[in-house]
């Protein structure tokens, strides 16, 4: 009988410790040993097709082994990614530069935040007419970005190249009611920017953003007249909002987008005309 108790003993240490050992392993596994326990988070970004979206698109696999799930929804406009961010439709957005941003959440009245600069898209002026400024007839039609701040970037752009003068002082703010001196009468026009390249051949010049002279299959450094140098200050940024930007998920798409292999990628893909704007 004493022998029996004791065989019988035995059998229940030897159950209670094989469940504390699943319980061990069990909550091992929970507590996360390696990257198959990482919770994996979706951020929707919103971007412009070209360099945007296909940077987003690089970074893809190395936010995966993060786990991080990148959704790009690609725009061909200035508004939207902008409104869908802020009413929550979309995690951040990368198309647009600091003067651009500031200006929008001016007009809307946003508090759209910048996290991270990437890259400068420097402008340049197009044509299927003439093969340089000097070329310009008197009247000769040319086209600008309608946006507020681009649109004051093209004005610069024209006046550097010594086509019109501006008033002192105006900046990115420039408008063409700023313009003090037109001596070439230039009949300047204000259009959509995404538009812009499919008009090229009705105009004699046009003021296009780098990612949408791209898209038209224009090379900036070979192709544009004239083009803003290195030094821009337009520097394109990651946008989100105020509630989600010190987020995990943000921080890790912000460091991802300033690493060497992006930078090598933006140098080897745009041959300089997209620049990177981190070290």
């Amino acid at each position: 009988m004493k022998k029996f108790g004791f065989i019988l003993l035995a059998l229940t240490l030897v159950i209670a410790l094989s469940a504390c050992g699943a319980k061990k392993e069990e909550n091992n596994a929970s507590a996360g040993n390696g990257n198959d326990t990482v919770k994996e988070v979706t951020l929707k970004v919103g971007a412009t097709p070209v360099p945007h979206a296909e940077i987003l698109n690089f970074i893809k696999p190395a936010l995966k082994e993060q786990g991080i799930n990148l959704e790009v929804v690609e725009f061909n406009d200035y508004v939207q990614p902008n409104t869908q961010l802020y009413e929550k439709q979309l995690d951040a957005n990368f198309f647009q530069h600091t003067p651009y941003l500031d200006q929008f959440n001016k007009d809307k009245g946003y508090d759209l935040v910048s996290v991270a600069g990437v890259h400068i898209e420097p402008m340049g002026a197009y044509s299927k007419k003439v093969k340089s400024a000097d070329e310009l007839k008197d009247g000769a039609k040319v086209v600008i970005p309608n946006d507020p701040t681009n649109g004051g970037r093209a004005l610069q752009l024209l006046a550097a190249n010594n086509l019109i003068k501006l008033k002192d002082g105006v900046g990115v703010a420039a408008t063409v009611h700023d313009i003090t001196e037109n001596p070439k009468n230039l009949k300047i026009t204000e259009v959509e920017a995404a538009t812009l390249p499919r008009v090229l051949g009705e105009v004699d010049l046009a003021l296009i953003n780098s990612n949408f002279a791209l898209e038209a299959d224009l090379t900036p450094t070979k192709d544009a007249l004239f083009i803003e140098g290195s030094d821009s200050p337009y520097v394109n940024i990651l946008v989100t909002r105020p509630d989600n930007k010190d987020s995990e998920a943000i921080k890790k798409l912000a460091a991802a987008l300033q690493t060497p292999d992006v930078k090598k990628f933006i140098e080897d893909t745009y041959a300089g005309a997209i620049v990177p704007a981190f070290e």
